[in-house]
């Protein structure tokens, strides 16, 4: 039997009347601190503004890449020349690829080997973020990409005894070149759309994990992307193989300083889960509200396989980004867990899909999306039930908090279901702070500011407390907000 919930609330609060005088409610922005500090990096090589067919042989030759992966990019090239730009979701307009640069690297020294070996200025941006210290302490492995290029990655020697892989996606281009070969760009096609092809194209940096069957990686993997070059692009590749009853939670960091002319994030994540076994990726993204956040992520799911997303998206100008989980084999599953938090001059359209395929297929989506000063955060979502997913079960649950009565907060969710036995659950939910709760709150010796900071981070709870440790305490720094003024 088919069921479907929808339920939007925006209440009005039952003490309303201990506030006849209604005042705005001012938030400050996120201080982003060290996210927000330019390096003063001398770049050793760029393919300029814009974006042609010269631009991307020069990539590929530079790379010294395979005759197939050339043919690849060229054909991305043609798909991306052909599609329009999208007109629906967030606005793009003010997107010029010919005023991007697609490729610019700092150093031309090879991957170094040891964090040492990495060049000073680079490694103090890294240091700031803590991204060394994180290493030691509680990483099984670490990669550190800067603007175009990889600049260090590692693993600890008893997962590479137990055959774990991972590197930085050029050298696996190399030396896994049949394993690369068969999954690169498989799950996200170049033709998928516009800024699909554009990753085809231009591609360059990210990550290549693969975990054969049985190992369990018990430490997370963490990759850090940081652009630093103004008016420039990152379009790194993420590509993960989980082999049959193997574990591996993968992790995922963001930023960029902010300057005054567009920058561009179109990167690409296949992800491949197989029987047994179980992938969670975790990612905070922290851009600057100047870059556009067109990233795609995508993962495939086999028999009695899990694929966890946990996602936190705070910067950029504009996202728009719907990972999506494809449950292809019986009793798969996935689960996202999503926070979104936009500000002035800021749309963050995010979401998730989930197509179920195989039998008795089980999928859970939980939104959190917080907006403030006439910022606009979305949430839009697909859930389809194919013609054989008989059994599968389904929850979404979506929950939108506006801290003035300036920003916009909407959920798009859409539902297909090709047969009657499934189960379905839709809940939407969109509201501004409980003043009555703040009331109470203050009542009990809170001020107004913690009141309300109480409240925001009580909101965002159920997904803070599913990032480790060290990215919890991230998240929670970048919603620590001062109020001033009386509610309203």
């Amino acid at each position: 039997m088919s069921k479907a919930i929808n339920q939007n609330t925006d209440k009005a609060p039952e003490d309303a009347s201990l506030f006849q005088e209604r005042k705005r409610t001012f938030v400050s922005d996120i201080e982003r601190g060290v996210y927000d500090i330019k390096d003063s990096i001398d770049y050793k090589y760029s393919t300029g503004l814009g974006l042609n067919e010269e631009v991307v042989k020069k990539i590929s030759a530079r790379k010294n890449e395979p005759e197939w992966m050339l043919d690849l990019r060229l054909k991305s090239l043609a798909y991306f020349n052909e599609r329009p730009m999208p007109d629906w979701g967030a606005d793009i307009s003010d997107l010029d690829i010919q005023e991007i640069i697609h490729y610019i690297v700092s150093d031309t020294k090879p991957l170094a080997e040891t964090w040492d070996d990495v060049p000073e200025e680079i490694k103090k941006t890294f240091d700031r973020l803590g991204i060394p210290e994180a290493e030691r302490s509680s990483l099984a492995g670490v990669g550190a990409q800067y603007d175009s290029e990889v600049v260090y990655h590692s693993l600890k020697e008893d997962l590479e005894k137990q055959g774990v892989v991972y590197l930085d996606m050029e050298t696996a281009v190399h030396k896994y070149e049949d394993i690369v070969k068969k999954h690169f760009m498989q799950l996200i096609k170049p033709n998928d759309h516009k800024f699909a092809a554009l990753h085809g194209a231009v591609w360059s940096g990210g990550s290549f994990v693969y975990v054969p069957k049985g190992v369990r990686v018990e430490l997370p993997l963490q990759s850090y992307f940081r652009l630093n070059a103004q008016q420039s692009g990152q379009f790194e590749h993420t590509l993960i193989i989980v082999e049959e009853g193997a574990y591996l939670h993968f992790i995922e960091g963001c930023s960029a300083p902010k300057y005054y002319k567009n920058a561009l994030h179109a990167g690409a994540v296949e992800l491949y889960v197989g029987k047994k076994a179980t992938l969670r990726y975790s990612t905070i993204e922290n851009w600057s509200r100047n870059l556009y956040n067109l990233n795609t992520k995508r993962a495939i799911v086999e028999e009695d396989g899990a694929i966890e997303w946990v996602s936190g998206s705070f910067g950029s100008r504009v996202t728009m980004l719907y990972p999506m989980s494809i449950l292809k084999g019986d009793r798969s599953r996935s689960e996202f867990t999503g926070v979104t938090f936009a500000s002035e001059g800021q749309c963050l359209d995010t979401g998730t899909k989930t197509v179920h395929i195989g039998k008795n297929t089980v999928s859970e989506m939980r939104s959190r999306s917080i907006a403030k000063n006439g910022g606009e955060a979305n949430y839009r979502g697909l859930l389809s039930i194919g013609a054989n997913a008989i059994g599968a079960k389904a929850a979404a649950e979506c929950e939108s908090l506006m801290l003035d009565d300036k920003s916009r907060s909407d959920t798009i969710p859409i539902i297909e279901s090709h047969i009657d036995d499934v189960d379905i659950g839709h809940e939407a939910k969109i509201g501004r702070i409980s003043e009555s709760m703040v009331f109470y709150l203050m009542q009990r010796g809170l001020d107004e500011a913690a009141a309300k900071s109480l409240i925001i981070k009580g909101f965002v709870e159920p997904i803070s407390k599913e990032l480790p440790l060290e990215y919890a305490v991230e998240l929670n720094n970048l919603i620590t907000i001062e109020l001033e003024g009386t509610i309203g």
